[in-house]
């Protein structure tokens, strides 16, 4: 499968409505696919679907992530009425900086958790047994992609519970990966480093290599037709990645340290 072959795939994605994910939802609707665009803000969503290319063919689920019961009716209708997915996307995310000092900051690890990693989880539930009743010629077509971060490779200070969430996220996938490998159904996980969005705005400090949703986006898409295992968006971002997962700890937390914080109230 190449970037080319958009065309007919059906692509079911969480997050749809902002950053990352409208961006994704962009690229896969000019290639041609048929896409199930899931998040909370249904008018967002439905301002999306106007703007894309074949409006009338995509199917909107406005829901929260969190709610698994909705989050199965969604892919069953998906499922339903198009016969699967070829492509399924768990983007949905949120970043806060917490600090384990303060209580009150439990309930947004906690949140944070449940929409990064439990949602994930639930997001492929309903299509893996699906895909795996596939021919295995159209197995081979399917994906299921992770959004990770560079967040998950070290621990940022003020960011216990992203970079916990997207670690996890990492580990997870990788799981799936080795559970899914004789299936021929691809899991790829992207990790995206800083990107242009509303997320990344707030950050009160520098972000190097800073990338454009449609750039990321572009690149992302590729790595998926690819069947990439793991992938770090942009390259820079990829080796700054490796560096600090060999970096000894003395060296990290002495770096790290005075590293400045995600805003815990966003």
């Amino acid at each position: 499968m190449t970037q080319s072959d958009g065309n007919g795939l059906r692509v079911f994605l969480t997050g749809a409505s902002s950053g990352i994910g409208m961006a994704i939802a962009r690229a896969y609707a000019a290639q041609g696919a048929v896409l199930g665009l899931v998040a909370r803000r249904g008018a967002e969503l439905e301002a999306l679907r106007q703007g894309l290319p074949g409006a009338h063919r995509h199917r909107l689920y406005p829901l929260d992530v969190t709610d698994h019961v909705a989050l199965q009716a969604a892919a069953d209708d998906f499922i339903d009425a198009l016969g699967g997915a070829d492509v399924v996307i768990a983007n949905a995310g949120i970043s806060q900086g917490t600090l384990t000092e303060f209580r009150e900051d439990l309930a947004a690890f906690e949140r944070i958790m449940a929409v990064n990693v439990t949602a994930t989880f639930a997001t492929f539930t309903p299509f893996v047994a699906h895909m795996k009743a596939w021919p295995e010629a159209s197995r081979r077509r399917c994906r299921l992609v992770g959004i990770g971060s560079v967040a998950g490779i070290r621990g940022l200070p003020g960011a216990g519970a992203y970079s916990a969430s997207k670690a996890a996220v990492i580990s997870y996938c990788e799981s799936l990966r080795v559970e899914l490998r004789d299936t021929g159904i691809r899991v790829v996980t992207i990790a995206p480093g800083y990107i242009d969005t509303p997320m990344t705005r707030v950050n009160p400090y520098r972000m190097p290599f800073l990338m454009a949703p449609e750039r990321f986006a572009e690149r992302a898409l590729q790595a998926i037709a690819d069947g990439r295992s793991y992938r770090v968006i942009p390259w820079q971002m990829g080796l700054v990645a490796k560096l600090l997962r060999m970096a000894p700890n003395w060296l990290y937390d002495a770096v790290f340290a005075r590293a400045p914080h995600k805003p815990r109230n966003l």
